[in-house]
């Protein structure tokens, strides 16, 4: 005789337990999603986040720097024109600092390419540049003769080593995991909005909404 009862207790008990999940559903405003997702599209048509950029300008700026360095040595052993005909033209492994300035147009050409015209998100370009730029340098320092050359032979090495694997810490760090954290909730917002319209399927109308007749007393 309680059969019944007890399947009706169960079956309220089990719609009550689904109503936190419902109630989550429908708390979720789909104005706010849509600006979410509307910002990360529009995010996208600029063609690079702001993160990325950060690291195209801070290698623009290796670039510049070494190259003023490099006029500054040129300045310092005797004037621009001897010794850049002396560098260039009468290039000497190990004693000029021509190698260094093209190790960083190198870092400039293959980073800007990779990461700001093909916006690559792998780790593979700088991992390349900064491989080439470490065993360059390594070897240049052991072999060459630039530590007799007073305080330049230490400076440029040394400054275009930490330019190089400060741009490596900067896109594995910063620049890739933001991006994807980004993704992430872009994707999240996307699926929850579509969830959010399919339980909101518009704004209903007031003919949508109308009171029943009313009944004839003692029918």
């Amino acid at each position: 005789m309680n059969r019944v009862p007890a399947d009706a207790e169960n079956a309220h008990s089990s719609s009550v337990e689904s109503c936190p999940s419902l109630r989550d559903v429908h708390s979720i405003n789909p104005t706010q999603l849509m600006a979410r997702i509307e910002s990360y599209e529009g995010r996208e048509k600029k063609g690079i986040s702001d993160v990325r950029r950060t690291f195209c300008l801070f290698v623009t700026f290796d670039l510049l720097f070494i190259t003023l360095l490099w006029i500054i040595e040129l300045n310092v052993k005797g004037g621009i024109e001897t010794t850049l005909e002396k560098e260039v033209l009468h290039y000497d492994y190990s004693s000029s600092y021509f190698d260094i300035f093209l190790l960083a147009v190198f870092r400039f050409k293959v980073l800007i390419l990779a990461y700001a015209m093909c916006r690559l998100r792998h780790w593979w370009a700088i991992a390349f540049t900064t491989a080439v730029t470490s065993a360059f340098l390594l070897a240049k320092v052991i072999i060459s003769q630039l530590f007799s050359q007073g305080a330049f032979g230490y400076v440029l090495p040394i400054i275009s080593f930490i330019l190089a694997w400060i741009e490596t810490w900067f896109l594995d760090f910063k620049v890739l995991p933001q991006e994807a954290e980004e993704e992430n909730r872009f994707l999240i917002a996307q699926d929850a909005s579509e969830r959010a319209a399919l339980l909101h399927p518009g704004v209903f109308s007031d003919g949508q909404f109308y009171s029943p007749p009313e009944s004839v007393a003692g029918s």
